[in-house]
């Protein structure tokens, strides 16, 4: 089975994690520091190659998540139909050096104007919080 990458509503308490079927938590754990996470609308998280995103400074950081132990059968029946088309599968590159499937912001896009950079809030948990306390 391969290792999912969630950073989003997959993770434990989200709006997805009921798709992952029981699938074992492996680790909680980020990113290496080579991603820029951005909130699409509020709705969801995106990660993005620091090197493909858009503009100078962009300097990548180590994004939270969780990684599970995924059956292909769950990723492919449950949890990528659920996924926004703005999204794909990709490859994300863990801090410990290994590697794990994961959603990222799809290359082939029409633009986005609802593309907010949350990076420095360092995950999609902790920008909910931030903008929860704010309100």
């Amino acid at each position: 089975m391969p290792y999912m990458f969630l950073n989003g509503g997959g993770m434990r308490g989200g709006s997805l994690h009921h798709l992952l079927r029981g699938a074992p938590l492996v680790a909680e754990t980020s990113t290496a520091p080579l991603y820029r996470l951005y909130s699409v609308g509020d709705r969801y998280p995106a990660l993005q190659l620091a090197e493909e995103g858009a503009g100078p400074g962009a300097a990548g950081a180590a994004i939270a998540g969780e990684v599970y132990d995924l059956p292909l059968d769950v990723l492919r029946d449950d949890l990528l139909p659920a996924e926004p088309p703005e999204l794909e599968l990709g490859v994300i590159k863990l801090a410990d050096g290994t590697a794990a499937l994961g959603m990222t912001l799809r290359r082939q896009r029409p633009p986005m104007d609802d593309l907010t950079d949350i990076t420095r809030f360092g995950g999609w948990r902790d920008y909910l919080s931030r903008r929860a306390a704010d309100s």
